[in-house]
């Protein structure tokens, strides 16, 4: 992607890095009807790391937290000296580095973007605040790790992301390239896109009304699949207005949404697909609706929840 010395980055960023693993104001943090200290909280967290445990699943503290596909890849044990944010560790550093500024570059654009959509369509975009974390921290949603990936909060209106996802985009997932890097926030814009909208409140209601869990994996399918639509419609209204993509950028997001399918996920995890699991999409599905967003260019073909076929 084409970004210069001039153009804005975004101030609507809350870097809590270094900050360690929990709650930012050290109090204990409830659990069920008792509480856990910090440091209590910490040493399970880093088991978990080392274990391959998401320790959202031991720590989530709402029905809020956003659904991860199944099979997602363990993270490879680490040692409790490997996990950044600990007690003790250096801090992390520079935060200003050339990653923080690119993020700052993408959600600037994002801003500017959907704030044009929706005063066209006489409403107020509101922005969310990007988080940036390292290890863990918490959220409205409950307990965010960085073994979860980027996600958005829809309770508090937040996205968060350690950036250290970026190293496992280009590592495990084979989804190198800035433009890839920016799919995944034009991804969780898109969710915050649905949540101004009244489409998240409307689909978690749906869901709450499901008759199995099949079901309401279902309607999480075609959710994701809206967002992946509408970083597509982002992409290309960007680049119509500000000259963003370079040649291979495109490649590069279509690979990321490929990348992070659930079959793919799923193939690589446990050698098997369990289609009626899915909550993201297949990787052919979130390459097409990405697709469908970059080429058409506006908000109505996003329409997941209304297309018989996905």
């Amino acid at each position: 992607m084409r970004y210069g010395e001039e153009d804005r980055e975004s101030d609507n960023i809350e870097d809590r890095r270094g900050q360690g693993f929990g709650s930012r104001e050290g109090f204990a943090i409830p659990l069920g009807g008792g509480g856990l200290s910090l440091t209590s909280l910490l040493v399970i967290g880093a088991i978990c790391l080392m274990l391959g445990i998401n320790p959202l699943q031991l720590l989530s503290l709402s029905d809020g937290v956003p659904n991860l596909p199944r099979g997602y890849p363990a993270q490879p044990r680490r040692s409790v000296d490997d996990i950044p944010g600990l007690p003790g560790q250096r801090p992390i550093e520079p935060k200003d580095d050339e990653m923080t500024r690119f993020v700052r570059h993408v959600l600037a654009d994002t801003e500017d973007t959907w704030g044009r959509v929706f005063e066209a369509a006489g409403r107020r975009y509101v922005p969310p605040t990007l988080v940036l974390f390292s290890g863990g921290t918490q959220t409205a949603c409950g307990t965010g790790v960085a073994a979860m990936g980027p996600f958005y909060c829809p309770l508090d209106q937040k996205v968060y992301i350690d950036l250290s996802f970026y190293d496992e985009l280009k590592r495990r997932f084979h989804a190198p390239g800035d433009f890839a890097q920016a799919y995944v926030i034009a991804h969780e814009i898109g969710h915050h896109v649905q949540k101004l909208l009244g489409v998240a409140d409307k689909v978690q209601s749906l869901k709450g009304r499901a008759g199995d869990e099949a079901q309401a994996n279902a309607l999480q399918v075609r959710m994701e699949l809206q967002a992946d639509c509408l970083a597509g419609v982002w992409a290309s209204l960007n680049d119509q207005v500000k000259n963003r993509l370079q040649p291979g950028d495109v490649e590069a997001g279509l690979n990321a949404a490929a990348q992070i399918g659930d079959d793919t996920l799923q193939r690589r995890s446990q050698g098997r697909v369990v289609p009626e699991s899915f909550t993201h999409g297949s990787s052919a599905q979130r390459v097409k609706w990405f697709r469908e967003g970059l080429e058409g260019g506006q908000m109505s073909v996003c329409d997941t929840f209304g297309a018989s076929d996905l």
